[in-house]
């Protein structure tokens, strides 16, 4: 049975979920929930912070892909398709510019970044799809070695980490523009 239709069939069944999801679980979430709710308001970001967010959210996700579908046997492929999903939706935002008001300070090696709720958003997708895949595995474990339901997560798991990483780039560019030669090698 998939986990949609327990919950649709059997909404109090979610009180039986949670009850079974170990504790390190919620403070994963409260973690990441106070790092998505701090990008809501206005601030100065270190550039390792700047940097540091993407990198753990993919590390999120390549973790998701190797824990669900790793010992199926199409590990190499599934972090292909993760890398190809991940560098095609860096390669689409890659000449979005940053939101307006983003400015990048040399002296403290910070960036003022205009607060959005994107971030938070991008960080409970990824969370809240990893447990429910996690989720979704326990009750049926068949799925695994589903081709279908470990390429389609991959790829999901792959775009949304290169939202991440595009956003972070575009404001990390201001501290580098590029030169006209850099953007026109003869």
């Amino acid at each position: 049975m998939l986990l949609t239709d327990l919950l649709i069939q059997h909404p109090e069944a979610i009180a039986d979920i949670v009850r079974q999801t170990p504790v390190w679980v919620g403070g994963l979430l409260a973690g990441l929930s106070w790092l998505g709710f701090s990008a809501t308001r206005a601030r100065n970001v270190h550039i390792a912070r700047l940097a540091l967010m993407p990198v753990a959210m993919g590390g999120l996700a390549l973790w998701g892909v190797y824990s669900a579908f790793g010992a199926g046997g199409r590990l190499a492929e599934l972090l292909a398709v993760w890398a190809a999903c991940y560098a095609a939706v860096i390669a689409i935002g890659w000449n979005s510019q940053p939101l307006p008001g983003t400015s990048y300070q040399a002296t403290s090696r910070s960036f003022h970044v205009p607060g959005s709720w994107v971030p938070l958003l991008l960080t409970m997708v990824i969370f809240l799809m990893k447990y429910s895949i996690g989720v979704q595995l326990a009750m049926e474990p068949s799925l695994a070695s589903n081709a279908g339901f470990e390429f389609g997560v991959t790829a999901l798991y792959g775009a949304l980490s290169g939202m991440f990483a595009a956003r972070s780039l575009r404001v990390l560019r201001l501290a580098r523009p590029l030169t006209p030669s850099l953007l026109n090698p003869t």
